[in-house]
């Protein structure tokens, strides 16, 4: 990897223009979809970015028929428990195409006989349509993709995600009282080899197939984006066919649901600076020991590691518990009342470390280079002074972590460091988010 300050420069411009819009409007609800029972996608090619200004050709799915552009992941289906759901499929590609549903019960091809029944579903012929139907009887994380040569047609970018809401409400993952969230964030995991959507751009489907067994990924994306495209507001102008982000922010105390789905060929570790999480599903099953106890057989992790196929849900919460001080410092004034949990229901903040002093003497200003989401404090809330040209991400007084792949070679851009499968979770003052 080839870094310098002018990199670090050119990357600190490029993070604070992304960053402002994707926190230019701090109400927005973190998983956009459509939600529903009855969708109609469209297949077709186009376009998608990487963040180091290269453009791969994309197989994606269009929301309606003959529907707008297609996306990179698919638009996410938002479903609620127990609906009928008809999903009628066009193809506007060169080749048979089709979907499957992982986890979902008594899916059926509901218009006319199957015009080409593939090896795994019925498929539609370029130019036709096959409506499939199933019941969403089981809440929680799911995924769709091409059931049609999937090595290929997964990698050009024919998958999306579903979420089944539960019986009891939008703010449950599951149907229990622990599975309850405040906030819920989408990962939808995926590598590419680009040399693959060249040859299918410029050579065709036998020489893109052909290159499959040599498969070495160089891009891996979060949302259909790299980063630091990752961090640009949902729907951003330019990325017209990537339009979902994957920046978190929440307040402490908060709970936030990830859904991690590993939608290509290669397992992700996926790491959470800042806490671990607890994850309470996988492939949209409770890990309960016995219907209706809940997620007793949940595990707290490091690193969820997302294997090729999977779905998982956990949950993950902050606090400063465990920091040894006082996470709004003790040069202001301010009350910490704790309740059952030794945190105040308010801030949020522990009390066992209320008023503990910070237990390092910083240098001064002119002795430091900061990252550029220092906010000049180490103090939840707090702004101080920051070197010339340095900082200036954080105008919140928030704290930052990074969010990524534990595998190093996973954050890069074609071997270009920052990149890949990284994002921010950033945890702001309390008061600073509205509700979802």
């Amino acid at each position: 990897m080839n870094w310098n300050r002018n990199n670090a420069t050119g990357l600190s411009v490029m993070l604070a223009t992304l960053l402002l819009m994707g926190l230019a409007d701090l109400a927005l609800a973190r998983i956009d979809g459509v939600a529903g029972s009855s969708f109609n996608l469209t297949a077709k090619a186009d376009h998608m970015s990487t963040a180091d200004g290269g453009s791969l050709l994309l197989w994606g799915y269009a929301l309606g028929n003959p529907g707008g552009r297609p996306q990179y992941p698919g638009p996410t289906l938002i479903i609620p428990q127990g609906a009928a759901v008809s999903l009628t499929l066009t193809n506007n590609l060169p080749v048979n195409t089709s979907l499957v549903f992982p986890g979902m019960e008594g899916v059926t091809v509901s218009v006319g006989a199957c015009a080409n029944q593939g090896p795994l579903a019925c498929e539609a012929l370029p130019g036709g349509s096959v409506t499939y139907t199933f019941t969403a009887s089981q809440p929680g994380t799911y995924h769709y993709h091409s059931g049609t040569n999937p090595e290929l047609q997964v990698h050009m970018g024919l998958a999306g995600a579903i979420i089944v809401r539960p019986f009891m409400g939008a703010k449950f993952a599951y149907n229990h009282a622990s599975t309850a969230f405040d906030r819920e964030y989408l990962f939808f995991l995926t590598e590419t080899d680009p040399r693959i959507h060249q040859a299918m751009e410029f050579q065709g489907v036998a020489a893109a197939a052909a290159l499959l067994p040599q498969f070495h990924a160089n891009y891996w994306f979060m949302n259909g984006r790299t980063a630091m495209d990752t961090m640009a507001g949902a729907g951003a102008p330019h990325l017209p066919t990537q339009p979902y982000d994957s920046l978190v922010l929440m307040q402490p105390g908060e709970r936030v649901l990830l859904r991690v789905i590993s939608a290509g060929r290669d397992s992700h570790p996926f790491h959470t600076h800042g806490n671990h999480a607890r994850v309470v599903a996988t492939d949209g099953r409770l890990l309960e020991s016995a219907p209706g106890l809940g997620p007793d057989l949940a595990t707290d992790v490091f690193t969820t590691n997302a294997i090729p196929g999977q779905t998982v849900d956990a949950i993950f919460e902050w606090t400063g518990k465990g920091l040894g001080w006082d996470i709004y410092g003790t040069a202001t004034a301010h009350s910490c009342n704790p309740g059952p949990d030794q945190h105040d229901p308010v801030t949020k903040e522990y009390c066992p470390d209320h008023m503990k002093p910070f237990p390092v003497t910083l240098p001064e200003t002119q002795f430091t280079t900061v990252g550029p989401f220092y906010s000049g404090s180490p103090f939840m809330g707090s702004l101080g002074a920051l070197p010339p040209g340095e900082g200036g991400l954080n105008q919140f007084g928030g704290f930052p972590f990074m969010w990524h792949s534990h595998n190093e070679r996973e954050l890069v851009n074609f071997n270009l460091f920052p990149g890949g499968m990284l994002t921010m979770l950033i945890i702001v003052p309390p008061g600073m988010l509205a509700p979802e």
